[in-house]
């Protein structure tokens, strides 16, 4: 068995959470991702307490019996288990700490996990509106003679975990019909899951390593899910990056996604969003670069988790506070410059948000030009219990999708702008998109990606019934008019 090192470093903040982590029997699980074996060396087990899925906040329920809490080899479902429980344990407490005080999930009081939910290259989290069991889905599939579990990897578990996270403090973005707001989310459960990593110290030490105290170059951190790119690339080359799924380390420029085109290979920018997500998670990965450098002094452990925990503190401020608009990268960029205004940071990270924003072009610099001081005190949204119906709904035309009806019910991404900021564009500031356009845009990728369940409501002659792809979204007839519902977000891999 592999040499198996303690992840149990960290100091605790009280005696009586030090009793709680040394009386807790020992389990092994990975530090992250545990890659790709033929192209990098094999990664080892750590040992942790083993977790509590019930804690609070963001408890977690994991269908079937747990395994007697011990340390079990790689390989065997008794580890798969808590590699899953332990990755999720500590994305949960991570996320806990930063969102405002009495956020709950979506889907009730503990968010369901099936670890192993059938045969797929796929993960993905659903409210379970339609019939689905909500929460948390994990798959496995066998590929050139090796079985790949989707819910070993804690960039995956970080990663869908992250999608619960965002529905649970900005649900109006479920179902909001814009390539943005969707690419937003796959974004979040990126940055959810470098920042899940980033609480393990022996991987932290490893980065530091890496990278050489550098955060945005190449390194463990910014490559996502490298088990599962290893995965489908061995049938689909072309649609995953070339040493994981995603990486954090890139170079995509921000353009109005309504202009791509509706797929295209990884080292291509499209409006599919896990593509288009890349643009965000790079800005991030730099903030929290540059979020690193202005704690001064040798980066460590301690640094180390002061950035993180100030990041997200000014992520989630930052969509909390944007507007559910068709340019929402812009919104929730500049939204989070001007949490870093305010206190606790007081403007000591100003320059590395704007900074990081404009050179992706998610900020223009004539946005970043007139952004001045703090927002006034106390604008933050609040969660509203009535979910997506805070949006409004709006009629599309449906003809073309080859369906019974002539027109189609969508949830607009039309709240209202609280800042007149936009990304930049190739030939000057991007306009401001119509929310209405926004949709039409969106709901025609994703017929033509296959991604609705159409049900009875296509016409038998005219309609394109993609039987391969993963359904994210469904047709419902709500008091006689056909409504587009999301699903739920998947990994893109189905």
């Amino acid at each position: 068995m592999a040499r198996v090192r303690s992840a149990s470093r960290r100091r605790s903040t009280s005696k009586a959470a030090g009793a709680r982590a040394r009386s807790a029997p020992s389990v092994h699980c990975w530090e992250d991702d545990p890659g790709d074996p033929r192209s990098r060396p094999a990664l080892e087990p750590i040992a942790v307490p083993a977790p509590r899925a019930t804690a609070t906040p963001y408890a977690f329920a994991i269908a079937g019996a747990a395994p007697a809490a011990a340390a079990y080899p790689a390989g065997t479902p008794q580890f798969r288990y808590y590699a899953a429980a332990c990755a999720l344990r500590r994305t949960a407490d991570f996320w806990g700490g930063i969102v405002p005080k009495g956020t709950a999930w979506e889907v009730g009081a503990r968010l369901p996990v099936r670890l192993d939910d059938g045969v797929d290259l796929n993960a993905f989290y659903t409210r379970g509106d339609d019939g689905e069991a909500p929460g948390l889905h994990f798959f496995h599939e066998s590929v050139g003679g090796r079985v790949f579990f989707s819910g070993e990897s804690p960039d995956v578990t970080s990663h869908e975990m992250g999608h619960a996270v965002l529905d649970s403090i900005r649900p109006q973005l479920f179902n909001a019909q814009s390539i943005e707001t969707a690419a937003f989310h796959e974004s979040f459960g990126d940055m959810s899951a470098m920042l899940s990593a980033l609480q393990v110290p022996s991987f932290v030490a490893a980065v530091l390593e890496e990278t050489r105290g550098t955060l945005n170059r190449a390194s463990r951190l910014s490559r996502l899910a490298e088990q599962l790119g290893a995965a489908i690339r061995v049938d689909h080359p072309d649609a995953v990056d070339a040493d994981c799924l995603r990486s954090a380390v890139n170079s995509f420029f921000y353009r109005d996604p309504q202009t791509l085109p509706s797929l295209a290979p990884a080292s291509q920018l499209s409006s599919e969003p896990h593509s288009f997500s890349r643009v965000f998670t790079g800005a991030f990965l730099d903030v929290l670069a540059g979020i690193l450098t202005a704690q001064g002094g040798s980066p460590g452990a301690a640094a180390i988790g002061q950035t993180a925990r100030d990041a997200a503190r000014i992520l989630v401020g930052g969509v909390l506070e944007a507007p559910v608009v068709p340019d929402y990268y812009s919104q929730v960029a500049a939204h989070m410059v001007h949490v870093g205004e305010s206190a606790p940071f007081n403007g000591k990270y100003r320059d590395v948000l704007k900074s990081a924003f404009v050179r992706r072009g998610i900020l223009s610099l004539a946005a970043t030009s007139t952004m001045s001081g703090a927002p006034p005190a106390g604008r933050l949204r609040r969660r509203a219990a009535a979910g997506p119906s805070d949006l409004p709904l709006a009629a599309i035309t449906a003809e073309h999708y080859g369906l019974r009806q002539a027109t189609l019910q969508v949830h607009l991404a039309g709240e209202s702008r609280t800042l007149a900021v936009t990304g930049s564009a190739a030939a000057g500031t991007n306009p401001t998109n119509s929310a209405h356009r926004a949709a039409e845009v969106y709901t025609s990728d994703l017929f033509q990606r296959g991604r609705v369940d159409v049900g009875a409501f296509g016409h038998p002659h005219r309609v394109t019934r993609h039987v391969s792809a993963m359904k994210t979204h469904r047709l419902v007839q709500v008091g006689g008019v056909l409504v587009l519902k999301r699903r739920g977000f998947d990994c893109g891999l189905g």
